[in-house]
C-alpha cells in the first residue's frame, strides 16, 4: 500500500501573503467582467478558489456563467505576479519534512484549494521544484485541487474516490482542512504555521497539532509512521 501525504499550499508548505491574497480574486473578477467593484469582501482562509471566486461573483450580482473567465483571469494574474517578481517563502522546516517523508517510501502530493496553475506558480517561485527536490518532489498525478470547488470536501472526496488504495494523511493550517478531511474518511494533522494558532487548531479532531514543521516534525512523522494504513505498507 501506498502511503501518500497530501500537502495544503497556503498557510503550510509555504507562508501566507503578507499582502494582495484576498486582493488578488477580487482583481480577477473585476478583469473578467471588465469594471471596477467595491468594496472587496474580507478575507477569507481554507476556502477553495472555485468558492471564493463564486461568492465574489454573486456578491456583485454575477452569475455562474461568470466563473470560467475569472478563474483563467486569476491563473493569469498569478502568472504575471510572479513574472514581475512577487515570490512566496516556504513555511519553516518544509524542504527537510518533504526530504523525511520521502525518506520512509511516502509519496508527496498536493491538496489544495488552489488551481493546479497557481499552485505550480507559488511552489516553483519559492524553490520548491522537481529540480531542487529530486525524491522528495510532488506527484503531481496524485494531487488534486480546488479551482473549480465548491467546497474544500469536494476536493477531498475526489481524492478519496481516485486513490482508493492509498493510506492518505492531509497536512494543513486551517480547522477547514480538518472538515473536509473528516469528510472523506482521511487522518488530519495541523500545523500553525498560517492564519490559525495551535490552540485554535487543537479544537478541530486533528490527530496531531505542532506548531510548525521543524519544532514538530519527528511528532509529525510518528503520528504518521503509526496510522494503521501506513504500518501496512510504504
Amino acid at each position: 500500500m501506498t502511503t501518500t501525504i497530501l500537502w495544503d499550499v497556503d498557510g503550510t508548505l509555504l507562508l501566507n501573503a503578507y499582502s494582495g491574497g484576498g486582493e488578488l480574486y477580487h482583481s480577477a473578477v473585476e478583469r473578467a467582467v471588465e469594471r471596477e467593484l467595491g468594496p472587496a469582501l474580507p478575507r477569507t482562509h481554507g476556502k477553495p478558489d472555485g468558492l471564493i471566486l463564486r461568492e465574489i461573483l454573486t456578491h456583485f450580482g454575477y452569475g455562474d456563467e461568470w466563473h470560467e473567465r475569472a478563474r483563467t483571469v486569476l491563473d493569469d494574474l498569478s502568472v504575471e505576479r510572479a513574472e514581475s517578481g512577487d515570490r512566496r517563502e516556504t513555511a519553516p522546516g518544509v524542504e527537510d519534512a518533504l526530504r523525511a517523508c520521502a525518506a520512509r517510501g511516502w509519496r508527496n502530493a498536493l491538496l489544495t484549494g488552489n488551481s493546479l496553475t497557481r499552485s505550480r506558480v507559488k511552489l516553483e517561485g519559492a524553490g520548491l521544484t522537481a529540480a531542487a527536490l529530486g525524491d522528495a518532489a510532488f506527484d503531481w498525478q496524485r494531487s488534486y485541487f480546488g479551482a473549480t470547488a465548491r467546497d474544500r470536501s469536494e476536493i477531498t472526496a475526489a481524492a478519496r474516490a481516485a486513490l482508493p488504495d492509498d493510506a492518505l494523511v492531509i497536512i494543513g493550517d486551517t480547522p477547514r482542512d480538518d472538515e473536509a478531511a473528516r469528510a472523506a474518511g482521511i487522518p488530519f494533522i495541523a500545523v500553525a504555521t498560517g492564519a490559525f494558532t495551535v490552540e485554535e487548531l487543537r479544537q478541530t479532531e486533528a490527530i496531531l497539532v505542532v506548531p510548525d514543521l521543524v519544532a514538530g516534525l519527528d511528532e509529525v512523522l510518528a503520528a504518521i509512521a503509526a496510522l494503521p494504513a501506513a504500518r501496512s505498507g510504504a
